[in-house]
């Protein structure tokens, strides 16, 4: 009988001993919290760029926050192939 760790297992952990959340519930917060920081700079800029203008902002206003909220956000990394990966390593 295998058991699949969970990949985020002692993050989980974390969570309950030091918040009020159940492992379940821990687990849900540490997935949407790695979705949302899984998005690409692409998704993100089309997600915020709806957003503001949804509140009514011009894209004169818009563009000028996404660049500055950008710089400072993480984004996921694009796929790289392994033959990518190589070359990092050994140039």
């Amino acid at each position: 009988m295998s058991t699949t760790r969970h990949p985020f297992e002692d993050l989980i952990g974390h969570l309950t001993r030091t918040t009020s959340l159940k492992p379940a519930e821990a687990a849900r917060v540490v997935a949407d919290v790695l979705a949302y920081f899984g998005e690409t700079a692409e998704a993100f800029v089309r997600r915020r760029h709806a957003e503001l203008k949804a509140k009514g902002l011009t894209n004169d206003q818009i563009f000028p926050m996404i660049a500055a909220e950008l710089s400072a956000r993480r984004v996921a990394a694009p796929e790289l192939s392994l033959r990518q990966l190589r070359r990092i390593v050994y140039g």
